[in-house]
């Protein structure tokens, strides 16, 4: 059975939840997101719910385990998850309905929370939504908590809605809003706009939580920054080395 919890979210730009138990009371999380947690907090690594499970959460682009956290003290302890980079926590109450959200967003949640894989309602969304073809699914009667990149912005759809997003920057939505991928429009447009070729269509009535900074944009950029550095690196390794062969063989 699911728990609701209580949690407290602390930072800015470097987030992190701290969740108190009670006694006997569990959550669970990714592997490796652990910030610090209690003495009599116990840590049980495993699958939760069989191979099949830690397969299902592979495909998700999760890891193969999660990790159970169980508070066996006498009076309240503390576990806290940080986010593995700049952006937000997003605590989403599963009770009001089930969540769809990107590979790797997951965080953590109650114990109970099942994460699951749901695959898109449409087969161009899956091979065009930059995103894969598999989303994950999160469902129980607890809190989970996912994490978006840079700042948060919710939009709440209603009837006859229509909202166009970046692939990248669509991190979840609850399940009664409809999900599509749509081709941006001209060529000139789809080869020199700078977005892809196809983004993504919400509709529906529910709730969507979009992210500012995409970690694969983030990370685009740092690898763009870092280029110019990595050539006058193998520059000078490549001298280095034709340098020394020099010298061998001269004998100098």
């Amino acid at each position: 059975m699911a728990h609701q919890i209580d949690y407290t979210i602390i930072g800015d730009d470097m987030q992190a939840v701290i969740i108190y138990l009670d006694p006997a009371e569990a959550v669970t999380a990714e592997a490796g997101a652990l910030m610090y947690k209690s003495q009599d907090v116990e840590m049980d690594t495993g699958t939760h719910g069989g191979i099949f499970k830690g397969l299902k959460r592979m495909v998700t682009g999760e890891s193969f385990f999660v990790t159970a956290f169980k508070y066996t003290g006498a009076e309240r302890g503390e576990v806290a998850f940080s986010a593995p980079y700049p952006g937000k926590i997003i605590p989403v109450d599963l009770s009001q309905g089930a969540v769809l959200c990107q590979k790797d967003a997951y965080l953590c949640s109650a114990y109970g929370v099942d994460i699951n894989i749901a695959f898109t309602r449409r087969l161009g969304a899956g091979f065009f939504g930059g995103e894969g073809f598999i989303l994950q699914r999160l469902s129980g009667n607890g809190f989970a908590f996912i994490h978006a990149g840079g700042t948060l912005i919710k939009k709440t759809l209603k009837k006859g809605d229509v909202l166009h997003v970046d692939t990248g920057c669509l991190v979840a939505f609850t399940e009664n809003i409809e999900y599509n991928i749509q081709f941006v429009g001209g060529i000139k447009t789809a080869l020199f706009g700078g977005e892809g070729l196809f983004f993504a269509v919400l509709s529906g009535e529910g709730e969507v939580f979009l992210q500012t900074l995409p970690f694969s944009r983030m990370a685009d950029r740092i690898v763009a920054a870092a280029k110019p550095y990595m050539r006058k690196e193998e520059t000078r390794a490549g001298g280095d080395i034709f340098g020394g062969l020099g010298k061998l063989i001269s004998g100098k």
